[in-house]
Order: structure tokens, then sequence, then C-alpha cells
């Protein structure tokens, strides 16, 4: 009897080891394929989005001013352009310039939950899902707070954030007052660094 309890009990303390293990395995293996970005443990937090937010204003031109490296983004004077289609879902055009060439995708965003206009989703391609694009706060005529999260197996997820614009550089003070935002949504943004909007006038 006590013998089989202790076979238990070593079962089951093996299985917890290797749980451990699998854990870390997938982390590694993660940091790796995510590049820039950092995985953090635990599920995506579920920051607060703007109350009453309004599509129709938040359409246009958005310039990216600050973000979390993100790995498919590599060049700079990031922008992007949101129009309403008649369907309601909306064209998303985002652009940069990398080694001197003006690149653009074309991608379509909805509103996923009626209930939460802010809270969007965005995919660049017809065979893969809808990305979170939230809008944690704007004032739609200068800044604008975004988040996306993605929860791998609940055990971590990778989180982008950006800091949009609507002109190419906004004032320090504003961009202070956004990472407070983030990080009172426990939205980790030690990492954020300035976009390059430099000279991207006379690029384009």
């Amino acid at each position: 009897m006590k013998l089989n309890l202790c076979l238990r009990r070593l079962c089951r303390a093996e299985s917890i080891r290797n749980m451990e293990f699998l854990h870390v395995v997938v982390f590694v293996l993660l940091s790796a394929l995510v590049g820039a970005q950092v995985p953090h443990w635990g599920p995506c937090p579920e920051p607060e989005v703007q109350q009453a937010f309004s599509l129709k204003q938040f359409m246009g031109r958005w310039f990216e001013i600050a973000k979390l490296p993100a790995q498919f983004e590599k060049g700079r004077c990031i922008e992007t352009n949101f129009t309403l289609r008649t369907d309601s879902s909306i064209r998303v055009v985002s652009s940069e310039i990398l080694k001197g060439e003006l690149k653009k995708i074309e991608g379509t965003g909805i509103i996923e939950d009626p209930k939460n206009p802010a809270k969007l989703g965005i995919t660049y391609s017809y065979v893969l899902p809808y990305s979170p694009y939230w809008i944690l706060s704007t004032d739609y005529v200068n800044q604008a707070l975004v988040y996306s999260c993605t929860d791998v197996l609940r055990l971590f997820h990778v989180d982008f954030a950006w800091v949009l614009g609507r002109t190419r550089s906004l004032p320090e003070a504003t961009i202070d007052k956004a990472r407070e935002v983030f990080a009172h949504n426990n939205i980790d943004v030690t990492r954020m660094i300035p976009s390059r909007q430099l000279g991207c006038d006379k690029t384009l």
C-alpha cells in the first residue's frame, strides 16, 4: 500500500516537472519565433477601451508615433489609413518606407462585437484570422492609443501597443501620458520606442 502511494507521488511529481519543462520549452520557442516581441506569462490583460467609441470619427489617416517593437514593422514613416466600406467593414491601408521604397499593404477591419465597438479586428490576409486592434483611448483629432494581444495556450501572451497621431509628431507630454494609460491597464511599455517619422513627405 505504502509502495503504491509512493509510486503515485513520484509519478505526480514527475508529471509536474515534465509540464514545467514543457512550459519553458514552448516559451523559448515562442521567443525565437516572435523576434522583437517579448512574451509575458499569463493570459492577455483586459484593458479598458474607449467609451462611446465612434468608428466614423476614427476613420482617416493616422501616423505611428511610438510602439512596442514589432517584427512586421521594419521601415520608417509608418502610417495607416482607415476608410469605411459600404458593407460596414473597414478598408485598412498601411504603409512604410523600407530601404528607400514605399511599401503598402491592404487589409480589412471589422467591429467584432457591436457591444464593444472600440474592439476592432484586423487582418491583412483572407486566410488569416482577425487580430485584436483595440482602441484604448482617442480624441479623434490628435492622438489614439491602440493595443493588440494574443494568448498562447493561456500560458503566456504576446502583445503590441501603438501611440498614433494625426500628425507625424506629438508633444512629449502626450506620449508620457499615453505610457501612463498603458501602464494603468497592466500593459508593459517599458520597451516602447519612438517611430521614425523624419523626411517622410520629401520621400513620398
